[in-house]
């Protein structure tokens, strides 16, 4: 227990600590209230932008409050004659990169950077300095045409890409928005190679809908991942050197599977899914970018169809993905395949006779072309000969001799003209080729005149007004080896009169078929040619080829 003292000591202490606080808040109370004299702080100069840029460009603005976007825009005009003097590059980085926040030995370095990039020279640079550059093509700056502005746009994403990664996130779609400002109706699908495929849906959907209107051989493969309902860069079979080979074939296939819906359902993939339900909304410029809103406004309207949102269509392009990458597994001897649903069998199988096509005749050696040679002698005599006989048989318009001339010349006229018949005769019967499809070979296309021309497929005539429109857009496609080529498969002798034909154009007799085929998938929607004959399933139909 605590004794008198100790307890006195306690009570002592607590007093004397309770003044003491007392005293502390009365001293706050006074600090608080006493404004005599202004506390120390530390600070932070900063210095007036506007004044450095006069100093070093001498740039007089309008009077009144500007944006920092407009301010820009006024600068960069009054700077866009400006050419730099050689100058050490600076290091330049900047959240917002424009001219007021760069100090003068970096505004030297852009001068004379921008100088090198307009003469088609690319040296090495900070991003910000790009950005500075591409603010003001945005803004009209720097070009008299738009494709111009656009064309160095391009230049300045194609040469920094590798150098500066960052640079395709913004200029994926800057460059999108310059074409839909300007109306210069580019190539989207140039856009999705350069910008790996990473564009917004709207304007993916927009090019693969026209592609499926017009030209659809040319779709992608890196247009149409976007559409699969899975990832088809994990797959080991697509990192292992696939990507190359589906590239490739994936654009024939979808041709050939269009072709295949037009032939047995009368309408192509567009038709066949009723994408055509268009969608309209808004897109705001160049977000990110230092842009005057002013000159070409805040955003622009597009219309599109969104074909990413229709579930039968990516079934469709899925299913046809996973079919081809299969086979293509299979003929190269890769193990595994890709699991799911998959296409009917009538497609699939044409899809994979296709293929094993192709790949067959991209594993055949390749054989030199015939060098002709000619012989300038022999050449020079048949010219001389060609000449007498063409003067020989030309007949004289104008007649100014007298009747003693006329009759002269009408006396010597049979003479003349039996030599130059029998010349003639003599000239057929050198040149005369052996009878038989040889000599309807060496003959075809030839005139009397002696000018070829190109031949094409001819039908019966009773049966080609029922001819369905794939098979007249078939035989428009041939080229004349192609349609002798078809010849020489009804002929007696197909192999060797196939060979005559590859012979005469300097190619091999697969690469006649394999090429026929081709147009056979674009237009009929299946293979034509099958063990270097015409399956059977068509040979009821060329049986009414004129020959």
């Amino acid at each position: 227990m605590m004794n008198m003292d100790t307890l006195v000591r306690i009570h002592t202490q607590r007093k004397v600590k309770r003044n003491s606080m007392k005293e502390d808040s009365r001293q706050l109370e006074f600090m608080e209230i006493d404004l005599s004299e202004e506390p120390i702080t530390a600070a932070v100069p900063v210095p007036d932008r506007s004044t450095i840029v006069r100093a070093d460009f001498d740039i007089r603005l309008p009077g009144g409050i500007l944006s920092s976007e407009k301010r820009f825009v006024e600068e960069g005009r009054q700077l866009v004659e400006v050419e730099g003097e050689q100058a050490p590059s600076v290091p330049f980085m900047s959240y917002w990169p424009t001219y007021g926040v760069m100090n003068k030995p970096q505004r030297k370095w852009y001068m004379y950077w921008r100088t090198e990039v307009r003469q088609g020279r690319f040296p090495d640079t900070d991003l910000s300095y790009l950005f500075v550059h591409i603010y003001e093509l945005i803004n009209g700056i720097g070009w008299q045409e738009p494709q111009e502005g656009y064309d160095q746009l391009k230049q300045l994403w194609i040469n920094y890409r590798e150098r500066l990664p960052q640079l395709d996130v913004y200029m994926q779609e800057w460059i999108i928005d310059y074409d839909l400002v300007h109306e210069l109706n580019m190539s989207l699908s140039e856009m999705v190679e350069l910008s790996s495929g990473y564009l917004t849906p709207e304007i993916l959907d927009k090019e693969l809908h026209r592609l499926l209107s017009s030209n659809i051989s040319d779709i992608s493969l890196k247009l149409l991942q976007r559409y699969y309902d899975y990832d088809i860069t994990l797959s080991k079979f697509y990192r292992d050197g696939g990507k190359e080979i589906l590239e490739q074939y994936i654009p024939r296939v979808m041709a050939l599977v269009d072709s295949y819906l037009m032939r047995t359902r009368k309408v192509g993939i567009l038709d066949q899914f009723e994408l055509n339900h268009e969608r309209t909304i808004e897109r705001t410029l160049f977000r990110k970018a230092v842009y005057d809103d002013s000159i070409y406004g805040k955003s622009v309207r597009i219309t599109y169809v969104p074909i990413g949102e229709h579930a039968d269509f990516v079934q469709l392009v899925t299913r046809v993905f996973r079919c081809t990458e299969n086979k293509c597994r299979e003929l190269l001897g890769f193990r595994g395949r890709l699991r799911g649903k998959t296409l009917e069998p009538e497609l699939a199988n044409v899809i994979e006779r296709y293929l094993d096509k192709a790949f067959a005749v991209e594993q055949m050696p390749v054989v030199e072309q015939p060098i002709v040679r000619i012989d300038a002698e022999k050449l020079a005599s048949l010219q001389q000969e060609s000449e007498y006989v063409r003067r020989a048989l030309m007949i004289e318009e104008n007649r100014t001799s007298e009747d003693e001339d006329a009759n002269n010349a009408s006396s010597q006229a049979p003479i003349t003209i039996q030599n130059s018949t029998d010349d003639t005769k003599r000239a057929e019967e050198s040149d005369q080729p052996e009878v038989g499809f040889e000599g309807a070979l060496k003959t075809d296309g030839v005139h009397e005149s002696g000018i070829s021309e190109p031949l094409s497929l001819q039908w019966e005539a009773n049966f080609s007004a029922d001819l369905d429109e794939e098979w007249l857009q078939f035989s428009e496609m041939l080229s004349s080896q192609h349609v002798q080529a078809i010849h020489a498969l009804l002929g007696v002798n197909p192999d060797t009169d196939l060979m005559r034909v590859s012979e005469q154009y300097g190619t091999m007799p697969a690469l006649l078929l394999d090429e026929m085929n081709d147009m056979a998938m674009e237009t009929i929607g299946d293979l034509l040619i099958d063990g270097d004959r015409i399956v059977s399933d068509y040979i009821n139909v060329f049986e009414h080829v004129k020959r």
